[in-house]
């Protein structure tokens, strides 16, 4: 691979890693809900799930760029055929408008939890901030993911190096003591499902403009190892919180007890993760609407923000908690159709 290709697949990796870590999974309610309550099982889980994310993620994108899919609209009409094609886009389009509110509604959260301001304040001015940064399509989802996603990395990295140091001797101990129960085998495929579904609107239309199959590979294998260090360093951060699932954002409870010197540097990067997932969200949206209808312009990216901000008010927590899994179950079965299709052997 010569020089730009190596930084295209970077761009990649990073715009794979950004659309996935949103405000679930950058404010640790998300690994929490799905990994961190199952102690020792979900780390076992963390490590399912990063194979999954590589494979699947990297195989779909390939998929995309072979079929020349503009977006998932074409992507899931390949996958489902014309009719049911049209049904999952149906849903898929509500799934996304349903994880663009939980997305402002975290934007809330770190403005109301984390930094003592109006609630209402944080979502406008993340609206706001969404709506400039589309102005420049594809080209500024790029350039938000790669300002912020290796920051993040560095940071979450950092912060567990730190947490280890300092708890290493309990961090076992710490571990929750719970009964056998099937759940932390079944989180990682609901997980990786919810994840690689949604994201779909974001990686196919990016294939699409990439192309290059060698490029996309190594974006989809960065992108995936990326997802995987981070999940894992933020389970072993967050389990050494005692009572960690009482707080919205328990990364930053981490960080607070650590160092409280960091915590307004760390709540501005969980504020950029949700911010990167939420400009992918509806630059997705928008390509799949554009197909279904016809309609384009910035009219589109307007409605789905308003809408997104309407439902916002059921408030972070309830929608992350209820929300999130059922969309999991629900899109499990994209795993196994992805899977099976032989074109894009990986």
């Amino acid at each position: 691979m010569d020089q730009q290709q190596w930084k295209t697949a970077k761009r990649i990796a990073a715009t794979y890693i950004g659309t996935i870590v949103g405000a679930g999974f950058a404010t640790g309610r998300e690994i929490v809900e799905f990994f961190t309550v199952h102690g020792t099982y979900g780390t076992i889980g963390i490590l399912a799930s990063g194979i999954l994310f590589i494979w699947i993620g990297t195989k779909m994108m390939l998929l995309a760029a072979r079929i020349e899919a503009y977006s998932a609209q074409e992507f899931n009409k390949y996958l489902f055929g014309d009719v049911f094609g049209n049904i999952v886009n149906a849903v898929l389009l509500l799934f996304l408008l349903g994880t663009t509110s939980v997305m402002l509604s975290g934007a809330g959260a770190v403005f109301e939890e984390q930094l003592r301001l109006p609630r209402q304040f944080g979502i406008l001015l993340t609206i706001v901030a969404c709506l400039l940064i589309l102005t420049r399509g594809l080209q500024g989802v790029f350039e938000v993911n790669s300002l912020v996603v290796p920051i993040m990395m560095i940071f979450i990295i950092g912060l567990y190096s730190t947490t280890f140091l300092q708890t290493w001797p309990t961090l076992f101990t710490a571990i929750p003591e719970e009964s056998w129960n099937w759940r932390w085998i079944t989180s990682p495929l609901i997980y990786v499902s919810l994840n690689i579904s949604l994201s779909q609107s974001v990686l196919v239309p990016l294939a699409h403009e990439i192309k290059d199959e060698k490029v996309i590979t190594m974006g989809g294998i960065l992108g995936g190892s990326g997802l995987f260090l981070i999940l894992l360093c933020s389970q072993f951060a967050i389990l050494s919180v005692e009572q960690f699932y009482q707080y919205s954002i328990p990364m930053a409870e981490v960080v607070r007890r650590l160092n409280p010197t960091f915590h307004f540097f760390f709540v501005l990067i969980i504020f950029g993760e949700v911010f990167t997932t939420l400009v992918g969200n509806v630059f997705g949206m928008s390509k799949q609407v554009h197909s279904m209808t016809g309609w384009k312009g910035y009219s589109v990216v307007l409605v789905i923000l308003f809408i997104s901000y309407c439902i916002s008010y059921i408030g972070y927590g309830p929608l992350l908690h209820t929300l999130y899994p059922l969309i999991g179950w629900l899109s499990i079965i994209f795993l196994p159709l992805i899977i099976m299709q032989g074109k894009t052997k990986l």
